[in-house]
């Protein structure tokens, strides 16, 4: 009896920590004196937003899923893009790039989404591998076709695009080393340190809770 009730403490003491370690991970973003511009990225997977309650939480600016390959866009881009003006919240656009569809296709998706706005942020491209696209160019194929894609965005949208480099890709495509573009690295809770030139962009967490928004969302910070 006496063993059971002090691995009932143990159970219980264990379950504690976990609940701390979440409600941390929830709420934890980058120190302000650091990194004093932060802000969200969505998608139509976070459900719903309340954008004026977002941009009362101390969201700086945040950018939303638009399009990914060529036929996927995305069911909450048009939404967000208008309720982030109204609300006075600094937007940009994203397109998650796919390596099994041509880049001049896939661009032409998001310029016939994305409307031309000169006060957006730079448009991102996400370049990192999906399970429905199994294919893996040779590195000098990919490349031709992520500076294509970037310069058809770039003539729409009058800025240079920001490249968001997930790890795996990067490591296998060195495109930072290769594209002279400003970067967005990603990496829960440590400043990442993979690619080739310092990041513009660092997408800190992908768990934060944020009032306003329905599930959990990315959580990113600009370079001081």
């Amino acid at each position: 009896m006496k063993a059971l009730r002090i691995w009932a403490g143990i159970a219980l003491a264990l379950a504690l920590v976990g609940v701390c370690a979440w409600l941390f991970a929830v709420n934890w973003t980058p120190p302000r004196d650091s990194y004093p511009v932060q802000g969200i990225d969505v998608s139509d997977g976070d459900g719903a937003v309340n954008w004026f309650t977002v941009k009362a939480m101390d969201v700086d600016f945040a950018y939303a899923r638009a399009t990914a390959g060529v036929d996927t866009r995305d069911a909450m881009f048009a939404e967000h893009w208008a309720a982030m003006y109204e609300a006075g919240v600094p937007r940009g656009a994203i397109h998650v790039f796919s390596l099994c569809r041509l880049a001049a296709d896939q661009a032409a998706s998001f310029v016939a989404t994305v409307p031309r706005d000169p006060d957006a942020l730079p448009a991102a491209i996400d370049l990192s591998f999906h399970d429905d696209c199994p294919a893996r160019p040779v590195r000098d194929v990919v490349l031709v076709e992520i500076r294509r894609l970037a310069a058809i965005i770039e003539t729409h949208s009058g800025k240079p695009v920001i490249l968001r480099i997930a790890p795996d890709f990067e490591a296998k495509y060195q495109v930072s080393q290769a594209i002279d573009r400003p970067g967005w690295s990603t990496g829960l809770f440590f400043p990442p340190q993979y690619l080739a030139r310092p990041w513009r962009m660092w997408q800190s967490s992908t768990m934060r809770r944020v009032e306003g928004v329905e599930r959990p969302v990315n959580w990113n910070v600009m370079a001081p």
